[in-house]
């Protein structure tokens, strides 16, 4: 017997689609069931021009967003260098993290790009139907504080008033609020985004993107950055930057532009009392645990062997950015690093053929390998040819292509293939593992012969049931 999934969000749907019982609504109603249709391209650490001559890709690989790293005024680290990580010996030097630290809030930097380059990535961007969400960072500064422009210093007060009072002090507990919203971070001084001063200069580097043609934005460690119910800082008098950023209050005089037809989401890693409720008041949050949970099944090739039933979150998964791995889990720990490209496939394709969630892939870098993560080893490049992969096309058109359509994950006994059907208009079945693998399931497709879009390989339903064949690691998306 077959062990089938019913997500609570979707059961009775589920139920109403098996039965003939549609309620208030019809599911022919693509409105009825809401579901997630976007998908976003990580395109990390390629250069805005290098996004700009891609756009067109990335339009016909059926994304709807693509994310770039931050567009900041940045440290210059190691003469300027432009290798995503040099070693000791290399010939060209250089971090990426670089653009992770801030000395000024303005747009362009010497690894990414200028200001001018940024409007043409964006008019490319509008061309192809696609919108570009922007890494933004106001939590910290650079490491070498002093290198922060005088042009900032003055806007805020003076240097002193860029920071929080706990500011320069090291994060012990991370799980202790206080620490985690004013301190230290890894060495990044904390910026005081309560001073109004700040939050004003800040808003409008956010409002200069937007009108540049920026659509979205992708806010780096906003666990770190305090909520209303969070403990002041002594330099604080109330933690309102959420409602700035958000377009919810405006700041002497500014306030956040076309603030509904943005899409804000926040790096908020999960963790032992972070407040995750909270945060959904104001944007949408990265589901860290999940990821962790997906490459575990992936690594052991079982979907049974962990909790997949289960999003990990407190906050309703239509507000949760999903990832098989991120640019973190890849370059820092390299806790997703090992993986091979199908395996990651793999998880994409079982994420993105999902109801919920808004899935977004980390582009690897060009040239990488198991053996060596860092690839050809430049920033500006484009990454490897994964983000286009027919399997990964195929299932971001299907995403778009079942809008409305409640979700099922129907699991064989083994735990190795897996189809998400939706509603009775398409599924993606999906090996994780290296062998070929008989499928034999319960589907919601009608009787008849199927060809999947991209091997086309030929399946058969009968009464309920589909069979055929899949190959190790791959998928089978038809619709």
């Amino acid at each position: 017997m077959k062990y089938i999934l019913f997500p609570a969000a979707t059961l009775i749907a589920a139920i109403a689609l098996s039965t003939g019982c549609t309620g208030s609504k019809s599911l022919s109603d693509a409105d009825a069931i809401p579901t997630n249709d976007n998908v976003i391209l990580h395109a990390w650490s390629w250069s805005f021009n290098t996004i700009a001559d891609n756009m067109k890709d990335i339009s016909d690989a059926g994304y709807t967003f693509v994310q770039t790293s931050p567009a900041n005024t940045c440290f210059i680290g190691e003469n300027g260098g432009m290798a995503l990580f040099s070693q000791p010996g290399d010939s060209v030097s250089g971090k990426w993290y670089y653009y992770y630290q801030p000395i000024d809030w303005k747009i362009g930097n010497h690894l990414l790009g200028t200001r001018d380059e940024f409007i043409a990535m964006c008019d490319s961007a509008k061309k192809y139907g696609v919108k570009i969400i922007v890494d933004v960072l106001p939590n910290h500064t650079a490491i070498d504080h002093t290198a922060v422009t005088a042009a900032l210093d003055s806007a805020v007060g003076g240097h002193e008033n860029l920071f929080h009072a706990n500011g320069f002090n090291d994060i012990i507990d991370y799980n202790d609020r206080y620490q985690c919203t004013t301190g230290k971070m890894g060495g990044l001084p904390d910026v005081n985004t309560e001073n109004p001063d700040f939050q004003y200069y800040y808003m409008q580097y956010v409002n200069d993107l937007i009108s540049c043609g920026a659509r979205g934005f992708r806010y780096d460690t906003a666990k770190h950055i305090g909520l209303p119910s969070d403990s002041l800082d002594a330099k604080s008098s109330k933690n309102n930057f959420w409602d700035i950023a958000t377009g919810r209050e405006a700041v002497n005089g500014i306030s956040l532009l076309m603030p509904d037809s943005l899409f804000i989401y926040g790096e908020v890693l999960q963790d032992k009392n972070v407040k995750e409720e909270e945060y959904a008041e104001y944007i949408d949050q990265t589901a860290s645990s999940y990821g962790h949970v997906l490459r575990n099944a992936l690594n052991a090739q079982n979907y049974y062997a962990d909790s997949l039933a289960d999003w990990h979150h407190k906050v309703s998964p239509d507000r949760l950015v999903t990832w098989v791995e991120s640019h973190d889990t890849y370059c820092n720990a390299h806790e997703s690093a090992g993986m091979s490209d199908e395996q990651i496939r793999m998880g994409w394709v079982f994420l993105t053929a999902r109801q919920h969630g808004t899935p977004l892939f980390f582009s690897r870098p060009d040239g990488s390998t198991r053996e060596n993560y860092w690839g050809n080893n430049r920033i500006g490049a484009r990454g490897n040819d994964e983000f286009k992969h027919p399997e990964v096309a195929a299932v971001n058109k299907f995403r778009r292509a079942m809008h409305g359509q409640p979700e099922q994950v129907i699991v064989s006994d083994n735990g190795a293939v897996i189809e998400v059907a939706r509603g009775n208009k398409g599924i993606a079945l999906i090996n994780f593992t290296d062998h070929a693998q008989p499928v034999s399931l319960p589907t919601t497709l009608p009787n008849g012969k199927y060809h999947d879009k991209v091997y086309d390989k030929e399946f058969t339903v009968t009464d309920g049931h589909i069979t055929g064949n899949i190959a190790p690691l791959s998928s089978c998306v038809i619709f």
